[in-house]
């Protein structure tokens, strides 16, 4: 198999394709967006550090890469069966709870990060 450009291209178009699926058609991805885009706007007004802009890009990263799995496996579920099948049923709310496994690391890096920040603003 040769190395060729335009399928390295065509492989980066279906990625964003891709991203775009998964933003204008999972309404949790929509929470996600306006969230990440909170957390953007305080890490910049609380000047973090780099280290700890790496921890909560990296929790963001974590959410979002979550989501976009959950979001293929529930596609491609769909698409074995319209019925309930018990072990699709499980696959669907293990990569939901994968979900929120990665909100609740994503929530404790975020209050480790930002506590000293609130801290000082409410405390003086």
């Amino acid at each position: 198999m040769n190395f060729s450009i335009a399928k390295r291209m065509q492989s980066f178009i279906h990625a964003f394709r891709g991203i775009g699926t998964l933003v204008k058609t999972q309404h949790n991805v929509w929470i996600h967006l306006f969230v990440t885009i909170g957390v953007v706007a305080i890490s910049f007004l609380f000047e973090l550090s780099g280290f700890e802009w790496s921890l909560i890009i990296m929790a963001i990263i974590t959410v979002w890469l979550a989501e976009a799995l959950n979001t293929a496996v529930e596609f491609l579920s769909d698409t074995i069966t319209d019925e309930h099948h018990p072990l699709i049923g499980k696959a669907k709310d293990v990569a939901a709870g994968g979900v929120l496994i990665a909100t609740i690391g994503a929530t404790l890096i975020g209050a480790i990060v930002y506590w000293p920040y609130l801290k000082l603003y409410v405390y003086g």
